[in-house]
């Protein structure tokens, strides 16, 4: 098969791979008919991940039709398309029991807090992604759903996690009807969690980013008021000026360590960007909203030193709420939302590529090109 194939920092490229198969009874093996490139895939892509291994399979974002299924298997059959959410968890284990699908005990070896995410480095278990032509998916019987046939492909790849993502850091704010929501970051799961926002009772939803391209989609999808933190000296007078000096109800950080800069960067949080190793938007958001809100993170953070706020957290009162998202746990509600019209996610996907340019598509997606928001990434075999 032809998968996009890892080979160091900014070196991505398509490569013939032999297609996975069946290693244990409860497996399947998915024909990926799409795929997406995540922000977060940018951490790998540029070397900010710890065992980052060459020739790796990226892409925890991917769809497909069920081309074979261990003897095990009992939900799915051949043919049928599937959602696969990012997660890879067991089901049974204490966590998975309680609806921590990311949280599962048993599938990765390499770390005590994350469970298992697909194309995620060996510190999220090793296994390989869905930016491919095929794609193994274990424990088959409680990961992948069925598509209903009423919804599109596009709109069931983003349930696999930017949206679930999204409205996940939603629902960890707590959001009261009529609270302020001040959303940081204006990519694709930042929309999301600003739209989701209206969905759960806010009365007013802020969206701070650097990208005017990326703060118009806010307007436009999110219906959100925005502001550009480069065009002030400092973004949380301004916030706080815009809260009657309050500061807002809720903080939700969408952004998480960032994608880009050196190790120096990314200890001493120098790099003031919000796409860029540093938890500036996390104390951003910790100093913006008001005493006795609520934070909620679930940008992504890797296991790397910084100086977050947390005396000012504590402090003030503050309730953090974080984690990677349970994705499969979202899906009843969005399904709700997006037959009911509430929701179309596919409005954010701004570019589809084929696999064989999937390195021009890494390029566009993390030196923000053209206007990219969402790539999604059309394999050959779709």
């Amino acid at each position: 098969m032809r998968a996009m194939v890892y080979r160091g920092p900014y070196k991505v490229r398509v490569e013939e791979k032999d297609i996975p198969r069946i290693e244990h009874p409860n497996d399947a093996i998915v024909r990926v008919t799409r795929a997406a490139i995540c922000g977060s895939d940018l951490h790998l892509y540029h070397g900010m991940m710890p065992d980052t291994r060459v020739g790796m399979t990226f892409g925890h974002e991917f769809i497909g039709v069920v081309e074979e299924v261990g003897s095990s298997v009992q939900s799915l059959s051949r043919g049928d398309r599937v959602m696969v959410p990012f997660n890879v968890y067991c089901g049974s284990c204490w966590f998975c029991a309680r609806g921590l699908y990311s949280n599962c005990h048993n599938v990765n070896p390499n770390a005590t807090a994350v469970g298992g995410i697909y194309g995620y480095s060996h510190t999220s278990g090793g296994y390989d992604g869905g930016q491919a032509e095929f794609v193994r998916v274990p424990f088959a019987d409680v990961g992948p759903s069925v598509i209903p046939d009423w919804l599109d492909d596009e709109d069931a790849l983003l349930m696999t996690d930017a949206l679930a993502t999204g409205y996940f850091g939603a629902q960890l704010g707590e959001i009261r009807e009529g609270d302020t929501v001040v959303v940081f970051g204006a990519g694709p799961i930042g929309l999301y969690a600003a739209k989701s926002s209206w969905l759960m009772g806010a009365g007013r939803v802020i969206v701070v980013d650097h990208l005017d391209y990326r703060l118009q989609k806010a307007r436009e999808f999110a219906h959100a008021e925005t502001y550009n933190f480069v065009e002030y000296d400092d973004i949380v007078v301004k916030l706080k000026k815009a809260t009657d000096h309050l500061g807002a109800d809720v903080a939700i950080d969408a952004v998480g360590a960032e994608a880009d800069g050196n190790l120096v960067q990314h200890i001493t949080s120098t790099k003031l960007k919000l796409q860029g190793g540093s938890p500036v938007a996390l104390n951003w958001a910790i100093d913006a909203v008001r005493k006795g809100g609520t934070v909620s993170v679930m940008g992504a953070y890797g296991p790397i030193f910084s100086a977050v706020k947390f005396g000012d957290a504590m402090n003030k009162g503050l309730t953090l709420r974080m984690n990677q998202c349970p994705v499969k746990r979202q899906w009843p509600r969005l399904l709700e939302h997006i037959r009911n019209g509430h929701l179309k996610p596919n409005e954010i996907v701004t570019h589809r590529i084929p696999l064989e340019h999937i390195a021009e598509g890494y390029h566009m997606f993390s030196a923000k090109l053209d206007g990219c928001i969402k790539p999604v990434i059309v394999p050959d075999a779709a």
